[in-house]
């Protein structure tokens, strides 16, 4: 428990003083754009909650390292592993110069250090043909590099509501220290649960107040953080599928999968360009505009926390499974074509105007309110 805890304490620490010295570094930090397509935030905030995650991170380690405790040298590797991905975002976020070319190539040098230092490495995966390439070190380390770069970025797509990505990365690391624990890797519990109370320290001040954004160096982190847990799980554990990490992050993955799709086939843009009709944006324009319809600071900070609620709801509907089937790769299989078709259906039906009304019906609300969110007159 103390592994999770001084993280969060340090992290919780370290984030509230990055809020309260904003007013020093704000013109450099804070994120001034109120205008963009995924700014949904009524004044300036500062977006390098990551500062805090893996001053937290760094917490654990000397905890450990101060007890003499074996896991300290894990902890250690996957921080300077992951510093490419952190620092580069990092400068993004106070530069606002890093493209995001460049933000994901520092995190495939990231993904190539885990392989190559910790072992961080894909060498199965159950999917006819792939296996074969992960079968040579090459092919392992190319294949290893795009999931982690994946990963990392789809947790920074879905960084755009206050405690969205964060409750989310949290819950998938939990679910991970819990099969960790049952195949007996008390390492791997314990940094995955480090992990949950650093993410967790700055959570407290992102949600639902919105004082401090993750930013993305630490979106990129913890995109890294969560990837290479899932990675040594199913490189040191033969028993667990190679898909159960997949299965664990399917929500941010699927939805940059069908982002890309969107984007360059229905219409016709570049796959990297701003984008304002993500699954999570529109919930927030479909739904929330109904549940707090005014336009003052304080409603829309409200309209932008209860965005996610709704997405955490998602993330769980894959979490159960991959809990319960963590060992079968046909069934998560299965899982995972219907979480695709899940989130393909309610996609549409809120983009066409036809939320289902239980999701739109609040207490208080009118018929004539929840017509107009289906987009019929009253």
């Amino acid at each position: 428990m103390l592994f999770l805890l001084i993280p969060f304490l340090v992290a919780t620490i370290v984030t509230l003083l990055v809020v309260r010295s904003s007013t020093r570094h704000g013109h450099l930090s804070a994120d001034h754009d109120l205008s963009g397509p995924q700014k949904f935030h009524a004044r300036p905030v500062p977006r390098i909650g990551g500062v805090g995650i893996f001053a937290g991170l760094v917490g654990g380690v000397l905890l450990m390292w101060l007890q003499s405790h074996g896991q300290a040298k894990m902890g250690l590797l996957l921080l300077l592993c992951g510093l490419p991905a952190f620092a580069a975002g990092l400068i993004e976020d106070f530069t606002k110069k890093v493209s995001p070319a460049k933000r994901l190539l520092a995190t495939a040098v990231s993904a190539a250090l885990g392989g190559w230092v910790i072992g961080a490495l894909i060498t199965r995966t159950d999917i006819p043909g792939l296996d074969w390439l992960v079968a040579t070190t090459v092919g392992a380390m190319l294949v290893t590099v795009f999931v982690v770069a994946g990963v990392a970025n789809s947790v920074n797509i879905i960084d755009g509501f206050n405690g969205l990505s964060s409750m989310c990365v949290s819950l998938m690391l939990l679910v991970f220290a819990y099969v960790a624990y049952e195949v007996g890797d008390l390492e791997l519990a314990l940094w995955a649960l480090a992990g949950v109370g650093a993410i967790l320290g700055f959570f407290v001040w992102n949600y639902p107040a919105g004082l401090i954004f993750l930013g993305d160096g630490g979106a990129y982190f913890m995109g890294f953080f969560l990837a290479e847990i899932g990675i040594l799980l199913i490189a040191r554990h033969e028993q667990v599928s190679p898909l159960f990490p997949l299965m664990v992050c399917i929500y941010p993955v699927f939805e940059t999968v069908f982002s890309i799709y969107r984007r360059r086939f229905l219409r016709d843009a570049s796959p990297g360009d701003p984008d304002g009709i993500h699954l999570h944006s529109l919930v927030y324009r479909r739904l929330m505009r109904w549940a707090v319809g005014a336009k003052d600071a304080r409603a829309i900070t409200k309209r932008n926390s209860m965005t996610a609620p709704y997405l955490w709801m998602l993330c769980v509907t894959s979490l159960v499974p991959a809990l319960l089937f963590w060992d079968s790769t046909p069934i998560l299989a299965g899982c995972m074509l219907v979480f695709g078709v899940l989130y393909v259906g309610l996609y549409w039906r809120i983009v066409r105007f036809r939320t289902p009304k239980w999701l739109v019906f609040r207490a208080g609300s009118t018929p004539g309110e929840v017509d107009e969110a289906q987009g019929k007159p009253r």
